[in-house]
């Protein structure tokens, strides 16, 4: 029975084989990674103008979410709860998909890695971290991934439910956006001082803007 539990294991977490190199990592559904802003809105179904600007610099990083649902008067029902696409330069470099805790209960990590898989080719079990601490509420730990030399999906298991999600990302375009991501963080600490002296300088100038109008109002019909 032990060898037959094993034996399974490895099927489902073996090493890379021609499967898993044969297999289209370059999407999710019928989203294309790398794909402009506008095209994948257009295919979402949802408005551009609703991504959310993250940091503007050194590059452009966006996000838009998408809450799937199912077509028409379809009996099936739809796992994922909500996408998140995330652009730099206009380009989709990740995607996150976030399964609806209900559409997965009482489901184990070895049942979405099988169905996962099927798309994706044989998974390879990521080594697990080293433990800092007691376990957080919520901490999300990948327990699968499938790749090849320009792609990577992962499926990450969160210790609140469980819960579980697929990123998927280009990984080229991850690093450049992680790079941008660090600068943007270090950049918003420099100016971070002369922000806040702007805002208090804009205070300021609203404040005296409001009392100049009063006091042209009040002089005007003050009776002593």
């Amino acid at each position: 029975m032990k060898r037959r539990t094993k034996l399974a294991s490895i099927a489902l977490f073996g090493v890379m084989s021609t499967a898993t190199l044969a297999a289209d990592l370059s999407r999710y559904r019928d989203f294309q990674l790398g794909t402009d802003l506008p095209a994948v809105a257009r295919q979402a179904g949802v408005d551009p103008k609703e991504a959310k600007v993250v940091h503007s610099r050194p590059a452009l990083i966006q996000e838009l979410s998408w809450r799937p649902q199912p077509l028409g008067a379809s009996s099936k029902t739809e796992p994922a709860r909500e996408v998140l696409f995330t652009f730099c330069d206009g380009a989709l470099f990740r995607i996150a998909i976030d399964y609806d805790r209900y559409q997965t209960e009482g489901m184990t990590t070895d049942d979405l890695v099988e169905a996962i898989s099927v798309s994706y080719g044989i998974a390879v079990k990521p080594p697990a971290p080293p433990q800092a601490g007691p376990r957080v509420f919520g901490q999300e730990e990948a327990v699968a991934r499938w790749q090849d030399s320009e792609y990577s999906f992962e499926l990450l298991r969160s210790s609140n439910g469980p819960t579980f999600k697929l990123v998927g990302i280009v990984k080229k375009l991850d690093a450049q956006a992680q790079a941008a991501i660090v600068e943007a963080a270090r950049l918003d600490d420099k100016e971070a001082p002369q922000r806040e002296a702007n805002r208090l300088a804009r205070e300021d100038e609203t404040e005296r803007a409001k009392l100049d109008k009063a006091r042209l109002v009040n002089r005007a019909r003050f009776r002593p």
